[in-house]
């Protein structure tokens, strides 16, 4: 991950800071600040398993979204751990919501892969759907308990061998931190 060109910009509230590119024009870039206010395709939800809402950034974008994002998660009938869904955004300058489901951390190995697998079905899903642009929160760091210090590396690197597997879709690809410390980590592991 060290040889990677990437373009350093200044970093404000909901700015972007692009670390890596790709020649096909895919960035992976890191934002701080507030998800729901982003100008994207598509942001993800860390949810949890029945998709009705909850504290923390799930219930950020449910309160962002409005009425409509409820009424269409309850069709879908929940959504198992690792796996993930798609709404629409309703009231959020996002197209499309898709909703992960994180691992709640015991220190077990099926962590590291159920919290990647979070990442890469919501990629998957979003290149399904023709997504050119997608947030990602710092899915099960919340009350899930996943600690920021090994969270990080398998969000970064699970994203960026999603990208290089599938170099000839161009997506920017953008991990939103709510707070400083959480893109300062994003930041070191991706220099």
């Amino acid at each position: 991950m060290k040889k990677r060109m990437g373009v350093l910009l200044i970093m404000k509230e909901n700015s972007m800071k692009v670390m890596l590119e790709m020649s096909q024009g895919s960035k992976l870039s890191i934002c701080q600040g507030d998800i729901t206010k982003l100008d994207v395709d598509c942001i993800v939800n860390a949810a949890n398993r029945s998709l009705l809402g909850g504290g923390g950034v799930d219930g950020a974008i449910h309160r962002a979204a409005g009425p409509g994002l409820l009424q269409e998660c309850r069709t879908l009938h929940g959504c198992e751990t690792g796996q993930a869904k798609i709404t629409k955004g309703y009231n959020l300058k996002a197209a499309y919501v898709i909703h992960t489901v994180g691992p709640v951390y015991s220190g077990k190995p099926k962590d590291a892969e159920l919290l990647a697998d979070c990442y890469w079905n919501s990629l998957e899903l979003a290149k399904e759907h023709g997504v050119r642009s997608i947030a990602f929160p710092a899915i099960s760091t919340g009350v899930y308990g996943y600690p920021l210090k090994e969270a990080v590396p398998i969000a970064a690197e699970t994203v960026w061998q999603w990208m290089k597997e599938h170099e000839g879709y161009a997506i920017e690809v953008i991990l939103c931190g709510f707070d400083r410390q959480t893109c300062e980590l994003y930041e070191e592991f991706l220099s």
